[in-house]
């Protein structure tokens, strides 16, 4: 074989296995907590809920605000994720469980592009897994005690949600707060404010309507 058919195959065969091999991320990782039982109950509940990230729509205007927003963030997006189908895959059930958790679809999708660039694979050197870097300890905790499914687009984004939101509560809305302990660094600034950065790129205003809902 020649030299040049060999550097071939051998970057050929590199391109595909950083497509499916877990790539490193640099982030944080939550920081495994006591919960009481209401609380892992309700979670676990959370997560276990299979409904599908399909939008429903009360109006028709309600659904054309959505195609305008998923048109302008795949616009945004397809330099990260080339491929449409599995653009449009990752938009609609960020945009679902976003709002499912009540959080704002902005926020998850800085959270998102800070924690792991919009690598579905990518994991931390803390061994945070998927697009929001969830810690294997939760799948323990609140699911089925199987972290491989953090690679699973949905089932990582409903996590991420779930757990953002716990955070959010129990500190009381102080989005600089949560944002520290989901990332493992509570009280310090430098996570909080990437995010925060990053969450204006993915900001939409549409005044035409802002009646979609989940």
């Amino acid at each position: 074989m020649s030299l040049s058919r060999r550097a071939y195959l051998s970057g050929a065969a590199a391109a595909t296995l950083s497509l499916v091999l877990p790539q490193p991320a640099l982030a944080g990782a939550q920081i495994e907590e006591p919960l009481i039982d209401s609380v892992r109950t309700a979670l676990s509940s959370a997560i276990h809920n299979k409904a599908p990230p399909i939008p429903e729509f009360s109006n028709t205007e309600a659904r054309l605000a959505y195609l305008r927003w998923l048109g302008a963030m795949s616009e945004r997006l397809k330099k990260k994720l080339v491929d449409w189908p599995t653009r449009k895959e990752f938009l609609q059930t960020v945009w679902y469980e976003s709002r499912r958790a009540g959080l704002d679809v902005s926020l998850v999708l800085g959270l998102v592009q800070v924690e792991s660039n919009f690598r579905k694979y990518a994991v931390s050197s803390a061994g945070a897994r998927g697009y929001m870097q969830v810690m294997p300890f939760w799948t323990r905790v609140i699911g089925d005690s199987d972290p491989a499914k953090l690679f699973h687009m949905q089932t990582n984004l409903r996590f991420g949600c779930v757990i953002l939101r716990h955070y959010l509560d129990r500190e009381a809305g102080d989005l600089f707060m949560t944002l520290g302990r989901y990332n493992g660094s509570r009280g310090r600034a430098p996570y909080p404010n990437a995010v925060f950065a990053n969450q204006r790129l993915w900001a939409f205003d549409d005044r035409r309507s802002d009646s979609a809902s989940a």
